[in-house]
């Protein structure tokens, strides 16, 4: 692994100079959390040792590594984060990608974290992250020329872009005041883009189809780290070639995510700190304001994931979808079955919205395939492939095309 330049932190603990050289606001993040509640005893692992690399550390087992990352606890931390996605979504007819199409909204809540959801599948972008435990958290989004930021401090939580100066506040609900329970979390949405958190949803997924060794050692951000190595076993479907986690040797802490994509070239996947410190950052870090003559979008109630006023067909609609969607194959082989209420009906060309809509459009970068389920659209990345039958059920997973293909005709 390649090493990277140690760095100190701004004498704040938090602010500095640093912008990326490239990159869109982004939408998907969160305050940085300790790795807790894995399972390490019931993970199938291999009995690899740390014995080789730069820096020289202990020897550790890929248990013991799990191990340590579960019972870290750090509560309290400052630095930045470099995130680069290069997942190879399709370019739409025209220009464009699939992504745009869940982009950034504009409008009078530009500032809501909700409307940026799709903004970190290209491209590299700069977080700069706090967090003193559960009750505070710091998130901010480098540009050349302005800042997206969200800030939780008990009650409170801003969203404030510096490009539009717009801002969006959210309090937590009254009931949880009542109780007296000042933890208002980050909207769910928005979590898991910090080396910790993508490390704690893939170990929960490992399972006997899994080999997990550790791969030496290396330096992230100034700090010694274990790399955890985990692959698919070589008869796997799946497109992904190997996670890495650098897993901090002091604290357990992870500090760099690799995902390679088995068919090779640059990672699809790089979120790594490049400056780190586990001290407590100062309590200014958590206050915000909004700047004189800000637009200030307050969070409506409907907005909240408990709210229950939502349109009831809308409701109707994303419940009959839901009920079609089963998994088939295990571990990395899993692919996700959904089957479109209407089916071959609602795959009509030239209809407004649903599967036919989407049949269209794919037409125009997807491939067409044969089986014995019949026929229908292949889309690829170099991670997520999708298959579109023309019955209107949709095979989706991190497997090569084939095995989309031999899960539509099992499903025939």
């Amino acid at each position: 692994m390649a090493r990277i330049r140690p760095t100190q932190v701004a004498d704040d603990g938090f602010w500095d100079d640093e912008r990326p050289s490239r990159g869109k606001k982004v939408a998907r993040y969160a305050a940085p959390v300790a790795v807790a509640g894995i399972a390490a005893a019931t993970i199938g692992l291999v009995p690899a040792l740390a014995s080789t690399g730069d820096p020289d550390l202990p020897k550790i087992s890929a248990q013991e590594l799990i191990s340590k990352m579960a019972a870290s606890d750090a509560q309290q931390m400052s630095g930045s984060v470099k995130i680069t996605t290069d997942l190879g979504i399709p370019s739409l007819p025209g220009g464009g990608s699939l992504a745009d199409l869940g982009g950034a909204q504009g409008g009078e809540e530009s500032a809501s974290p909700e409307s940026r959801l799709m903004e970190l599948v290209s491209g590299s972008h700069t977080l700069r992250v706090a967090t003193d435990g559960p009750g505070k958290q710091r998130v901010s989004i480098v540009e050349n020329a302005a800042e997206y930021s969200m800030i939780h401090n008990g009650d409170e939580i801003w969203a404030y872009d510096s490009g539009s100066n717009s801002a969006y506040h959210a309090t937590a609900p009254e009931e949880a005041k009542a109780k007296g329970d000042h933890r208002q979390e980050l909207p769910k949405d928005l979590r898991g883009a910090t080396p910790q958190e993508i490390a704690k949803t893939v170990l929960a997924s490992v399972d006997d189809t899994t080999d997990v060794t550790v791969d030496g050692t290396s330096r992230v951000a100034g700090r010694d780290a274990y790399d955890l190595l985990i692959k698919p076993k070589a008869d796997s479907d799946s497109t992904i070639g190997s996670v890495r986690i650098a897993v901090d040797a002091d604290n357990g802490v992870p500090l760099k995510f690799t995902l390679s994509p088995k068919s090779g070239g640059k990672a699809a996947i790089d979120v790594g700190y490049t400056k780190v410190d586990f001290g407590k950052p100062k309590a200014g870090t958590f206050d915000f304001t909004p700047p004189k003559g800000a637009k200030v979008t307050e969070e409506r109630k409907a907005d909240r994931p408990e709210a229950k006023d939502f349109g009831t067909k809308d409701f109707k609609d994303a419940q009959g979808a839901l009920s079609g969607l089963k998994v088939v194959g295990e571990g990395w082989d899993s692919v996700a079955r959904l089957d479109t209420p209407g089916g071959a009906a609602s795959t009509t060309p030239g209809a407004d919205s649903g599967p036919g809509a989407a049949s269209g459009l794919l037409g125009g970068f997807g491939k067409e395939v044969k089986g014995d389920f019949g026929s229908g659209t292949v889309v690829s990345t170099r991670l997520v492939n999708a298959l579109l039958t023309d019955d209107g059920k949709v095979f989706v997973g991190a497997v090569d095309k084939d095995a989309l293909v031999k899960a539509a005709n099992a499903a025939k």
